[in-house]
């Protein structure tokens, strides 16, 4: 079969032909890939980012969002068949240890990690486990939905967060309209009565947050004046920065209002705020996982229900290198999906 291998770090990725992955274990499933969804995750694993933190030998196969039909299953499979179509959480998890007894599948504690540190899902097949898959509601194309694998389930997850704090009247401020931003906004407006202020730099950006909805939308260099004019010099009651980086923990600081909350999607930066701004404005800072497998099901009910609808570019396996270079120059308008099986 065909996959996107990681021979080092660095280096580009290159399209190889290798063998295809066989049932191993007795809860194995064999997915055949009808769309893997491109993340800027990928960008930093080929940078090398994860070498040390999620260690594995190259060559790997990259893709961590993957969506697909059941070709296989192992003997202890029941809750997909042959044929079904999945996506597929990005975690393979044991399902006995602490975090997965408590229902929280991403603290696992021996998980591994399709993409980063086991071969992934930028290829024709991909050996999970049952566990790990959620058949797809009627008429949902798995291409059309790949990336809610984790960019989308790592929005809802962000954004379950925030429905337990805004109340009608309140302002949320999201911080970058991109892959897992354009998500966040339908999401925000499905589930919560808040305003919400998008901030982007790129006018690709600006306009997509138009189109989902937005009720205030701003330049990166107009985030700060822009956010406190529209609350009456207040502040967000939530920020959710969806970047992580480039300057944006220091916006959402001084964007969120007083006894606000800072939830922190995206990574990269440094977050560098003096304990006396932290005590006085009492502002809650939380990190974002992607979410576990109870969200992942709630993601796509409302998914099948058209409340939340993916702005992809697809592209065919063997330009994988292509997809990768336009998202890292910005001209990818929501997300990039790989298409190694049209069904």
């Amino acid at each position: 079969m065909k996959a996107v291998r990681v021979h080092g770090y660095k280096q580009a990725p290159s399209v190889d032909e290798i063998a295809q992955p066989d049932l191993q274990d007795h809860d194995d499933v064999i997915v055949r890939v009808g769309g893997s969804g491109v993340c800027r995750t990928d960008l930093h694993i080929v940078d090398g980012w994860f070498a040390d933190i999620m260690p594995v030998e190259p060559p790997f196969t990259l893709g961590h969002e993957t969506a697909g039909w059941v070709e296989a299953v192992g003997r202890n499979v029941t809750n997909v068949a042959v044929g079904d179509p999945v996506i597929v959480h990005p975690l393979r998890t044991c399902g006995v240890c602490w975090g997965c007894r408590h229902g929280e599948d991403m603290y696992c504690s021996v998980s591994t990690f399709p993409g980063v540190n086991t071969d992934g899902g930028y290829a024709e097949y991909l050996r999970t486990s049952g566990r790990s898959l959620l058949v797809l509601p009627e008429d949902v194309a798995p291409a059309d939905v790949a990336p809610h694998a984790d960019a989308g389930l790592t929005a809802y997850r962000a954004v379950r967060k925030a429905v337990a704090i805004l109340q009608p009247g309140q302002t949320i401020a999201v911080l970058g309209v991109g892959g897992l931003g354009h998500i966040g906004i339908q999401l925000l407006r499905a589930m919560t009565p808040a305003r919400i202020v998008a901030i982007d730099p790129s006018p690709t950006g600006q306009e997509l947050a138009r189109e989902l909805g937005a009720d205030v939308v701003l330049g990166g260099d107009e985030a700060i004046e822009g956010t406190l004019h529209a609350t009456g010099g207040l502040g967000a009651d939530v920020v959710l920065d969806f970047v992580g980086e480039n300057g944006t923990p220091g916006v959402a600081i001084e964007i969120v209002r007083q006894g606000g909350t800072y939830l922190v999607v995206g990574y990269g930066g440094e977050l560098d705020i003096p304990t006396m701004a932290l005590v006085l404005k009492e502002v809650t800072i939380a990190g974002n996982l992607v979410g576990n497998y109870g969200d992942f099901s709630e993601l796509m009910a409302l998914v099948g229900d058209g409340k939340v609808k993916l702005h992809t570019s697809t592209y065919p396996l063997e330009a994988a290198a292509q997809a990768l270079d336009d998202l890292d120059n910005g001209r990818v308008k929501g997300r990039a999906v790989l298409i190694p099986n049209a069904r």
